[in-house]
């Protein structure tokens, strides 16, 4: 990955606007005002400042549907694509009422009849009116969201990139795990080889630890050193170019006894029934089923989430299931699959992927070595 800063290439960009002026269509959209990063860049394709945690509400970016004009919010024009012109962006305000001036100018502001923003705050609520004077105000972000849910072909190559960053911090991490090594210690050659890839904002710094043999979804209490025999998992997450990666796997210290063995076996089981699952028209609930059918306990956390400009839906977990079950994959879906395996006095097997939902089937990106092959270290 280079170091300038750089707009996302002008296919990605593209195939990322049809979808959201398709979904402006169906939802009858005239205009959105975007403040969310992710969605802000799904439409513009320039880079974002990534921030921690969130931020109120503000007009970053405006999408007019019948001009295919993009008005941005930017206090330069590095990463800005060409056919987002100079006189389209726009500065920081500390007034409001400067960016209601912004907004007024937009061609097509002052006929526009429905407006779809992202998030709002009660004094935009009482502001956009001024900006746009006959529209109604709506909520934009499920137009944004059933635009980002599905993936174009050039999303999954900017995902694939993603994973490749992502999957050589993991095998840092493997080719580190000894017997007395520590927790951070592995954790610090993940995170170490992903900045080498050019990824200095990690999806997650919890990238190693041994699992409990005493509780599920649990690390073992103690001082953090590894042993022989332990089950260590190893996480891997990136945020590169705007896209989150994630892999996982977990491998055996030392030589495996049976109870492990089997416990793998349980855990590839357990996999390909979430795999197969992976089907256009699949309620998403059929991943939680999954697990009951492979006879093993829902995990805590979510079973899949869809990956993308960030964590897009669905989101599959025990306490949404009556969603879930109205909730049905389609073709060019990528999900996050976690599959999560625990015996006592064992240990655990956990293991995430990504994988797409194919009009022919499932088809796995990660690249990486399944739990199976990297089960001794």
């Amino acid at each position: 990955m280079g170091t300038e800063i750089e707009a996302d290439g002008r296919a990605l960009r593209t195939s990322r606007r049809e979808r959201a002026l398709a979904q402006m269509e169906v939802h009858d959209l005239d205009v959105l005002v975007l403040g969310r990063q992710a969605n802000v860049r799904y439409i513009s394709g320039a880079p974002q400042l990534w921030v921690v945690g969130t931020r109120p509400f503000g007009p970053i970016c405006t999408f007019v549907r019948a001009t295919g004009e993009i008005h941005l919010n930017s206090t330069w024009d590095e990463g800005i694509p060409e056919e987002i012109p100079h006189e389209n962006l726009y500065g920081l305000a500390w007034n409001p009422m400067t960016l209601m001036s912004v907004l007024q100018d937009i061609k097509g502001a002052e006929t526009a009849r429905r407006v779809g923003t992202d998030a709002l705050t009660p004094t935009f609520a009482k502001l956009l009116p001024m900006a746009f004077p006959n529209a109604e105000l709506v909520d934009g972000e499920q137009a944004m969201r059933a635009a980002r849910r599905v993936k174009t072909p050039e999303e999954i190559l900017a995902l694939r990139r993603a994973l490749a960053v992502a999957e050589e911090g993991l095998a840092k991490g493997m080719a580190e795990l000894v017997p007395g090594t520590t927790e951070k210690r592995l954790a610090g050659a993940v995170l170490e080889a992903e900045a080498a890839g050019g990824v200095s904002t990690p999806a997650t710094q919890d990238a190693a630890w041994v699992t409990s043999k005493d509780h599920p979804w649990r690390r073992a209490e103690g001082d953090g050193r590894v042993r022989e025999g332990d089950l260590v998992a190893l996480s891997a997450g990136v945020l590169a170019d705007g896209y989150v990666a994630e892999v996982a796997r977990t491998a055996c210290v030392g030589e495996p006894s049976d109870a492990v063995r089997s416990l793998y076996r349980r855990r590839d089981d357990l996999w390909d029934r979430l795999v197969d699952t992976c089907r256009p028209g699949t309620p998403t609930s059929a991943l939680l089923d999954a697990y009951e059918q492979a006879g093993e306990a829902l995990p805590a956390m979510p079973v899949a989430h869809g990956l993308g400009l960030g964590f897009d839906p669905p989101v599959v977990t025990p306490s949404l299931r009556e969603t879930t079950e109205a909730d049905l994959l389609e073709e060019g879906m990528v999900l996050a699959i976690t599959s999560y395996v625990w015996e006592p006095g064992v240990g655990a097997v956990f293991t995430r992927d990504a994988v797409v939902v194919g009009a022919n089937g499932p088809e796995v990106l990660t690249q990486a070595p399944s739990d199976s092959e990297a089960a001794h270290a």
